[in-house]
């Protein structure tokens, strides 16, 4: 193993002549690896030994255990892992350096900007509105329809705590050439929604032509206004949305990936937190799922793959399929009413898991695993990006591969149209 001294900081590494200050062995704040920058974080809180060891960034990160054995370390090394303060860097990303500064953001409350003040985007903003006060400073909206602009900037202005008028965040207009001045950018926008009675079964996928060439777009001027907050997008199909802002933003004018625009770890999709909800709906309403309330998990897309296990520990594959089959068609149910399914999706998956993450608490939403974005329960901390890893049941494991296999093949079939 080798030592460096890099800003002040011993890093340590299997590779040797990364930096030209080499240091003698002892406890590292950080480990240098090296893997392809556009399939793999540039930097992130490790927790396992396994996460250090070779081979590919896939959903075996999720379980370290089905990573092999665990690499040779030094005592120093190990103990900082155990400790949680070692981050890896990817010395191969070309803003390695930058991705270690993003997880140590200005401190106090955060300035969110909001494109598209639809349906989703409106009960999104009424949420944070009266639940973001102790962490958000204000909140930038944005929309082409200057008149919902100014409806919404009146009507949320008339909201406040008697006697206490300071104690919510402050609704105003942005301009277009501004979104990015922020710390948050909330993606929300939409080009077009199928009717409630047009029979698109997957509504989400409808959306994806449709919206990645908008979205695109905004990460384009992130790249450009050098944003170095967080861009979340909320508007479906959630996860390879997310794929094509990291990928779009990190092209340059002649259309070659450089690693300039927003790091993976700058990209988060807000589609699992309603997902996670509905399961525990259902978990309520029957007791043979009531498991999930205290040892359940969701794992993936919000859509076509997404992952219900009613137990971690006392895994069930049959009642877990059929919970994962009541999640996923729950929209269906409200569609069926004949209103569109917008309330929860804007709260569960929006407000809620923004509030989580701006108070660095665990939450539900996709992160870049080898170059795809999955859903997981993740957490920022000052260490890095910390995915929740814990030992799976075989068979739950194979259903992570085969929603695994399914977007890469969504993103390959992307990457053909492009």
């Amino acid at each position: 193993m080798y030592f460096y001294r890099t800003g002040g900081v011993l890093a340590a590494s299997f590779l040797p002549k990364l930096l030209p200050e080499p240091a003698v062995p002892g406890s590292p704040s950080l480990f240098l690896f090296q893997r392809d920058p556009q399939e793999s974080p540039a930097a992130l809180r490790v927790t396992d030994t396994r996460q250090l060891s070779q081979g590919g960034v896939d959903v075996s990160w999720l379980d370290p255990a089905r990573r092999g054995a665990a690499p040779d370390l030094t005592p120093e090394v190990t103990a900082a892992i155990h400790a949680g303060t070692l981050t890896a860097v990817n010395f191969s990303h070309p803003r390695w350096r930058d991705a270690l500064s993003f997880y140590k953001p200005r401190k106090g409350k955060k300035r969110v900007h909001l494109l598209a003040v639809g349906d989703v985007g409106g009960t999104l903003l009424t949420a944070l509105k009266l639940l973001g006060g102790s962490v958000i400073s204000s909140i930038g909206i944005c929309d082409l329809n200057e008149r919902a602009v100014a409806r919404w900037n009146a009507e949320l202005g008339q909201i406040s705590w008697p006697w206490d008028y300071e104690s919510l965040p402050e609704v105003e207009p942005v301009e277009p050439d501004h979104l990015f001045d922020c710390d948050v950018f909330l993606f929300a926008a939409t080009r077009s929604i199928p009717p409630v009675d047009s029979g698109i079964q997957d509504v989400r996928m409808a959306q994806l032509e449709a919206n990645r060439p908008l979205v695109e777009q905004f990460a384009r001027q992130a790249r450009a206004t050098g944003f170095r907050g967080l861009f979340i997008v909320l508007s479906d199909p959630v996860d390879p949305l997310c794929q094509s802002v990291f990928s779009a933003s990190n092209r340059g004018p002649d259309g070659r990936w450089d690693g300039l625009g927003l790091l993976p770890e700058q990209v988060q999709g807000f589609g699992l937190g309603v997902m996670n909800a509905r399961a525990a709906f259902f978990a309520r309403q029957d007791s043979r799922f009531a498991t999930f309330l205290t040892d359940g998990r969701a794992f993936g897309p919000h859509g076509r793959g997404l992952v219900i296990a009613n137990s971690l520990s006392h895994y069930d594959n049959a009642l877990s399929q059929e919970l994962t089959e009541l999640t996923e068609s729950a929209n269906l149910r409200i569609r069926e009413l004949g209103y569109k399914p917008y309330v929860a999706p804007a709260v569960s998956s929006g407000a809620m898991q923004l509030l989580l993450t701006l108070r660095g608490e665990w939450h539900c939403g996709s992160v870049c695993l080898g170059g795809i974005w999955f859903g997981v329960k993740n957490r920022f901390t000052p260490h890095g990006l910390e995915t929740e890893a814990l030992p799976m049941p075989d068979a739950l494991f194979a259903r992570l591969r085969e929603t695994e296999a399914q977007l890469r093949a969504l993103v390959r079939e992307e990457l053909r149209e492009c």
